[in-house]
């Protein structure tokens, strides 16, 4: 995928190629920001490690390669079918070729349709893999003070349209609303979700508009519903209603989503402020003053909003008014837009006309989420919360990457990158109960869900469970040896009576999703400060290893209720005794993998 600045950029989506849209209307120039500096490359096993220091103002970098001692570079592709910047170094390329020299060049990236000057030039060799796999060292102060940990799963993920949540259809045998109330439950129990995040509360199921007056009976159902788990919503304002819009005949999804602006604003307004005040009305102002209201939903991609850039906008402005005009300490934002687009548009055009942005919302796949903060910061809003509200492994429906071990993997790198600068990153979605595209034709059929149809978990359910066993307190992790702090990274905590280390082993190159054996590494883990009479645990998740593609290899499209019982049992975490000599312990991590060990002082 070619990324240049002079031309439209395109994302590769599930409806094919669409393009973002055009910038000419842009009424601002991005900053010329200085090329990284101190960058170096280094050839590793299967891999290239490049490194950089962070430009003050740059949201992410995107990484250059050429071949050859000149000629041209191509930004290095992942194969994530989304943005291909990165937020931060270091960056871990493995789609080169073993024993080829390579030139690398990093730039610094304003926002995703811009990148400035490349730094200069450095060079690399990937390794040959040998008949031993490299060896990491990892360090654990197990004693330091240490710093809160951070969790940016917790506070939001994302579902089907919660509609679904009334549908007594089945799927594969499966009731819809019950099963996708039970995997939103689950979120909340055993995860530690607090919001939920989902499209179409307008759409015509929910039945908002009754003539000249309005209904919100399903939208109360909806939310008693959500509320009753324990989950409260993050209201996306959209789509629009059928007698509001000025062409209902442009639609997108399955369910027919109406992305038409509306014929009136001043209608819209009225809808919006209505909805608002009937909710605070129903269910307190104290309460939806925790709640956030999103303005639609990737209205810079052309099948999600068919009007302008301007008229976008002006939706916003009305929108935020309306909410505003309720209580203004209501919290309004947006553009929450594809591929990280729209940000500074929205902050720009909000500061010019003093319209509030009390969060920016936007999305991003196949890479860790840009750092936005610093357009936040470039524009006055660096008080404004960041919200990304959909973010995951592929843009893909039906792609099989989506039930793999490496988009679990995936999904621990990706919350590991984000604590500390994000207050939400909203995996998309919860259940396999989705119709975006249709509803589920098998079990397994690479659908967004974190749990399947049936109710099993997947990996990416399986890494969340991962993270929830983090203790409160964050430890220091010092790395060395091929690929350690890049391939190979680790997060440490501690608690009153354990500490507890996640360790993953993990390339963005989707190539390789299904493994690498050059990649493989093994790791000591070295935790000085720990007794050696504590008691080791590892629960391991890999290929094979806590796999539900793998378990549920060759059954049917859809398993009876006994088969499905077989393939949870053999599908899930599992932790086991592992030695531990009060100076490291040492685990093999091929790539894709995981593994969380677990230490604690022995029981009396």
């Amino acid at each position: 995928m070619q990324y240049d600045a002079k031309t439209d950029w395109t994302r590769l989506d599930f409806f094919g190629r669409i393009a973002v849209r055009s910038d000419e209307d842009r009424a601002f120039a991005f900053p010329e920001l200085d090329p990284p500096k101190q960058v170096t490359a280094v050839g590793g096993v299967g891999q290239v490690t490049i490194d950089w220091s962070p430009v003050d103002g740059a949201v992410g970098y995107l990484i250059f390669r050429g071949t050859g001692e000149r000629g041209p570079m191509e930004p290095v592709d992942h194969h994530s079918g989304d943005v291909l910047s990165v937020p931060s170094p270091p960056y871990v390329d493995t789609t080169c070729t073993p024993g080829t020299p390579y030139r690398y060049a990093v730039a610094s990236v304003p926002e995703v349709t811009a990148h400035g000057r490349p730094s200069q030039t450095v060079g690399a060799v990937p390794l040959v893999a040998g008949g031993i796999s490299p060896t990491v060292s990892v360090t654990v102060d197990a004693v330091a003070e240490g710093t809160e940990l951070q969790r940016p799963w917790e506070p939001m993920v994302g579902s089907e349209r919660l509609s679904q949540l009334l549908c007594e259809d089945l799927t594969g045998g499966h009731e819809i609303g019950s099963e996708l109330e039970d995997a939103l439950r689950r979120m909340h129990d055993e995860i530690g979700v607090r919001t939920v995040r989902a499209h179409a509360i307008f759409h015509d199921d929910t039945h908002v508009i009754d003539g000249d007056s309005y209904d919100f009976s399903v939208v109360d159902a909806i939310y008693d519903k959500l509320l009753a788990i324990g989950l409260r919503p993050v209201v996306e304002l959209g789509f629009m209603p059928r007698e509001l819009a000025s062409d209902p005949t442009k639609t997108v999804f399955e369910y027919g989503a109406i992305i038409s602006p509306p014929a009136s604003y001043q209608r819209w307004h009225d809808l919006v402020r209505a909805l608002v005040q009937h909710l605070v009305d129903r269910y307190s102002l104290d309460e939806v003053l925790t709640w956030d209201f999103e303005v639609w939903n990737e209205a810079n991609l052309e099948v999600f909003w068919s009007g302008t850039k301007a008229e976008w906008l002006q939706l916003y402005d009305v929108s935020a008014a309306a909410v505003k005009s309720v209580d203004p300490r209501l919290a309004v934002g947006g553009p929450s837009s594809a591929a990280a687009g729209w940000v500074d548009d929205l902050l720009v055009h909000a500061k010019r006309f003093g319209t509030p942005v009390d969060f920016v919302s936007t999305h991003t796949y196949g890479s860790p989420p840009l750092d936005v903060r610093a357009s936040l910061e470039r524009h006055g809003y660096g008080d404004a919360r960041i919200l990304w509200t959909e973010w995951g492994v592929t843009p893909r429906h039906f792609n099989p990457i989506n039930d793999s071990v490496f988009s679990g993997v995936f999904l621990l790198r990706g919350m590991r990158s984000a604590a500390g600068r994000i207050d939400a990153l909203s995996y998309w979605v919860a259940s396999d109960h989705f119709e975006e595209l249709g509803r589920p034709p098998r079990l397994l059929h690479g659908g967004f869900g974190l749990r399947t149809v049936g109710g099993l978990a997947k990996p990416r359910y399986h890494a969340m469970t991962l993270l929830s066993r983090l203790g409160p307190v964050e430890l220091p992790v010092t790395y060395d040896g091929d690929g350690g702090g890049s391939l190979v990274e680790a997060w440490a905590s501690r608690d009153r009576d354990r500490v507890a280390v996640l360790l993953w082993n993990l390339t963005l190159d989707q190539t390789k999703s299904s493994g690498a054996p050059e990649l493989t590494r093994t790791v000591q883990v070295q935790l000085p400060g720990v007794a050696p009479s504590w008691q080791a645990t590892a629960t391991t998740l890999a290929v094979g290893v806590a796999d539900l593609a793998a378990a549920a290899a060759g059954l049917g499209d859809w398993p009876t209720d006994e088969e499905l019982a077989e393939v949870a049992e053999r599908s899930r975490l599992v932790s086991t005794p592992l030695e531990w000599n009060g100076s490291a312990v040492e685990v093999t991590l091929p790539m894709p993998a995981a593994v969380l060990l677990e230490l604690r002082p022995p029981r009396d």
